[in-house]
């Protein structure tokens, strides 16, 4: 799912998106919420027609800025106090409020209300983490009957495996439609994020969507497939093409590097996405450099096109039985970022997202 925070995937248009052959977005309730708010795009038909975009929607719930903006929140069991990062104006958000908001917004997929803490978090805030969460989830569960949306649980307890299994038992105890697994890629290492994956995904049911929330670059998603995980979503194939950031089948290359000026060849021989149909990573290293904003729909359409080839080609390896060959071929051949260097990249996205600019707002990426 790419993410469209405040409605929109930066740069593209719903038709680009058809075209890249996506069919799922998410969207967050917490930025449409402050902005433009429930009741104009209730009142102008829902997301779906605000947006112009006829497929599914899944909204995240706002937990996530519970931990990302922590500064100007308060958490207590009743819910969350937080201030706006646009204006400082303090709003109240619970568990049974969530779900509302995104029920109003027309999402087709509603997640509930959770608390996600640092990856570093002592054993007893992860547990206290764990089991407002629990409550949360338990208060929210009756809210979308009759309504025709599917409501998702989500798994917490941090690095801890015993935690981990706890709270899958719990929310799974509620009956949700689908079970996200979140509280991850949040800075931890691969290692550990991979270890709490499997711990988890082994206790969710195996007939209904399993989510792995915030993870989305191509080698994670394969590992991710590999362990039973359905549904993934991540600002990260958006973000990293509109700096400059393309995917390939060798890897990430940065288009901005003087090797490209003279390259008359696709930046990704045999991607079939517009961008690379079109035009030569000479002529997407001229726009770079010059910063055109033509770069940035170019480089973003053929992030996500890559992604759901990706998909595509996972799927038709497991109808065929073929998904390890798949996997192992594809590892092979693309060059990962190295771990220090993308935890550093990972902090520094934390940090910013998190930044107050001269004016107290908080920049968006």
């Amino acid at each position: 799912m790419p993410v469209g925070s405040q409605g929109t995937v930066k740069a593209l248009s719903p038709d680009d998106l058809r075209d890249a052959g996506v069919s799922i977005v998410l969207c967050n309730a917490y930025h449409l919420y402050l902005r433009p708010g429930v009741e104009v795009v209730e009142r102008l038909g829902g997301l779906h027609k605000y947006m112009g975009w006829k497929g599914p929607i899944l909204t995240d719930s706002g937990g996530y800025q519970i931990f990302s903006l922590a500064r100007l929140s308060s958490v207590a069991d009743e819910g969350v106090v937080f201030r706006s990062h646009i204006d400082g104006g303090e709003h109240r958000l619970t568990p049974a409020l969530a779900v509302e908001i995104q029920k109003r917004l027309g999402a087709d997929m509603i997640m509930v209300l959770d608390e996600c803490v640092p990856h570093d978090a002592s054993r007893a805030r992860v547990e206290q983490a764990l089991e407002r969460t629990s409550y949360w989830a338990e208060a929210s569960r009756g809210c979308c009957q009759d309504s025709g949306q599917l409501i998702f649980g989500i798994v917490q307890g941090g690095l801890f495996a015993d935690l981990r299994r706890r709270s899958a038992k719990d929310i799974i105890s509620l009956g949700f439609d689908g079970y996200a697994i979140g509280g991850l890629s949040i800075g931890e290492p691969k290692v550990a994020t991979w270890s709490m994956v499997d711990e988890t995904v082994g206790c969710l049911p195996k007939d209904k969507p399993r989510y792995l929330m915030g993870v989305g670059s191509p080698e994670d998603i394969v590992e991710g497939i590999d362990r039973g995980v359905d549904l993934f979503d991540s600002a990260l194939p958006t973000r990293v093409a509109r700096n400059g950031g393309l995917f390939t089948v060798r890897g990430r290359r940065n288009i901005r590097k003087a090797t490209y000026k003279m390259e008359k060849e696709a930046v990704d021989i045999g991607c079939d996405c517009y961008t690379c149909q079109n035009f030569s990573a000479s002529y997407l290293h001229h726009l770079f450099r010059c910063e055109e904003l033509l770069a940035y729909r170019l480089a973003t359409m053929h992030n996500l096109r890559f992604i759901v080839r990706l998909l595509e080609q996972a799927h038709v390896a497991i109808k065929d039985g073929t998904y390890q060959v798949f996997k192992r071929e594809f590892l092979k051949g693309y060059q990962v970022t190295e771990e220090e260097v993308r935890l550093a990249q990972k902090k520094k996205w934390l940090s910013k997202s998190a930044h107050h600019d001269a004016r107290g707002n908080i920049a968006c990426l």
